[in-house]
């Protein structure tokens, strides 16, 4: 059987003592199936992830066999057949009451035990990746953990001085490299194709503050993780130049790409998919839009201009695109990976991590810069030159200490001229109805722009975007009651709108962020008294 589409029937999960865990995988290819097919196709739920995440209440092969019996017999109701034959067993968005008398950031306090999750159980035939340690979830829809939202909600964890559910974060992380070989995007089967921004070294580097041996506790599994986002090297020649996450440009230079292994449409997001590849012609064009629908969800962009080949969303081409974020990332991996080897006291593995750093570093400052603009821009290796999309992953490289003192002001220059609003920092200069456009604004990369500025000095900057922020939050909280996962920052009177889904609330990285923030505010207000 081909492994074109897996579902983890069942993970027999035992952690004794802490040990490494244990799972066996079978598979089945039940999302080829002509029965998946159908019910996400009658769009029976508002949102093709909500059956995704159902329990079968019998083998996929059993309800196989019996939906071909039934389906055509008189009166066969596929709605009635779904509900007969599988339960909602995501774990339901997130119900609660506001305390209206909490402030906002009390209200977040509270919220971790709500957004909270114990080991989970193994269930036959479900998509859910089962995880040994407590978590936290993001919120809304998503009753899973997702890899990059992780960090920011640690984060907020750490300033409520929550350490052990924060390592318990990363330490499923750890399991999950230790037994899939990598972090996919999220804790569910469909996620297997691909993973996401690669912030565990990050979440790593956050956790060692208080601790500097945990960076030697994780350091094989960092390397494990690394090695996952550089594998396809020795598959890379002048007739192939790129293969899985890796690019080569040159005889000497090789990037990283987000990239998905399948070209088929997403489980989860199942007729969309399929409804917008039917305006292409062929099998072929229809496959490498999959592809790179997939891949943008990779990036955790999903979805942006940022990834168009065109003017809308059918041209999307991630997998040309060399992003500026990925790369500051694998230069933070390479960078931490050194730093741990030399507290080990290898010294020859420290060399040639940090030797793998400073050459990234170096090419991030030039294939990336843009003088023109005075800004870092994504590299299509296609085209042979940078983008024209405009984007906050321009504060990366800031975030990372990757910019020259020259570049990091320009880059201040331009994101205080441009891209910050009176809620906030948008995310790109375009309204396209995609969430990751104008006028949305997200936490994460409010987190990443501050921060970078911060790194290079720029106090009064970084606390202007964080007091606009945090206005906008507290608004959105006082009309609702709730955190939301992105807000609208041009028109602080509207919510957030565009993506695949409704505004969702929470949230684990908003929450995150914001307690982040109002620490770092609160200790500018003390330096100054």
């Amino acid at each position: 059987m081909k492994l074109t589409h897996i579902v983890l029937a069942f993970l027999l999960i035992s952690c004794i003592a802490c040990k490494t865990e244990t799972q066996k995988i079978e598979v089945v290819d039940f999302y080829g199936t002509q029965l998946f097919k159908d019910i996400q196709m009658a769009a029976i739920y508002d949102d093709s992830k909500t059956f995704v995440d159902q329990l079968p209440l019998k083998s996929h092969t059993e309800l196989v066999s019996l939906y071909e019996q039934e389906k055509n017999k008189p009166g066969f109701n596929l709605k009635a057949f779904v509900e007969a034959n599988f339960r909602d067993n995501s774990m339901k968005a997130l119900e609660f009451k506001t305390d209206t008398t909490k402030t906002m950031y009390a209200h977040i306090t509270s919220m971790w035990e709500k957004l909270t999750r114990t080991p989970d159980s193994a269930f036959a035939n479900s998509s859910r990746i089962v995880l040994p340690h407590e978590y936290v979830v993001p919120g809304g829809r998503f009753q899973e953990i997702y890899y990059w939202d992780s960090y920011f909600t640690m984060e907020g964890l750490l300033v409520d001085e929550k350490q052990e559910l924060a390592k318990n974060m990363v330490d499923n992380f750890s399991h999950l490299i230790n037994t899939i070989g990598f972090i996919p995007n999220g804790t569910r089967d469909y996620f297997l194709s691909r993973s996401q921004p690669p912030f565990y070294a990050v979440m790593v580097d956050a956790l060692s503050r208080k601790d500097s041996t945990l960076l030697l506790e994780y350091l094989p599994t960092m390397v494990k993780e690394y090695e996952f986002w550089m594998s396809g090297l020795s598959d890379l020649s002048v007739d192939n130049p790129a293969e899985r996450q890796v690019v080569q440009l040159d005889s000497t230079t090789v990037l990283n790409r987000y990239w998905d292994k399948k070209s088929t449409p997403r489980p989860e997001a199942y007729k969309e998919d399929v409804h917008l590849a039917n305006k292409l012609e062929t099998l072929e064009e229809k496959e490498a839009l999959y592809n790179n629908l997939r891949s943008g969800a990779a990036s955790g962009w999903d979805y942006s201009s940022r990834w168009y080949g065109g003017d809308d969303f059918g041209s999307t081409t991630t997998t040309t695109i060399l992003p500026v974020d990925l790369n500051c990332l694998l230069y933070f991996m390479e960078k931490k990976i050194a730093e741990g080897y030399g507290l080990k006291g290898d010294d020859e593995n420290q060399v040639k991590y940090q030797e793998k750093a400073d050459t990234r570093k170096a090419i991030l400052q030039t294939l990336f810069w843009d003088s023109n603009l005075g800004f870092f821009m994504d590299y299509d290796f296609k085209l042979q030159s940078t983008t024209d999309e405009e984007t906050l992953a321009a504060a990366y490289p800031l975030f990372f200490n990757v910019a020259t003192p020259k570049q990091a002001e320009a880059v201040k220059n331009r994101l205080i001229s441009t891209f910050l609003k009176d809620g906030g920092l948008i995310t790109t200069l375009k309204q396209t109805g995609q969430q990751w456009d104008a006028p949305n604004g997200w936490a994460p990369l409010q987190w990443i722009a501050v921060n970078g500025l911060l790194n290079y000095g720029y106090i009064e900057e970084a606390k202007e975007i964080m007091e606009r922020w945090l206005s906008i939050n507290e608004k959105v909280y006082k009309n609702t009651g709730k955190m939301m996962e992105k807000y609208n920052v041009e028109d602080t009177s509207l919510l957030s709108g565009g993506g695949e889904y409704k505004t969702q609330d929470g949230f684990g990285w908003t929450n995150g962020v914001a307690l982040g923030f109002k620490k770092l505010l609160d200790d500018m207000d003390n330096i100054k008294e």
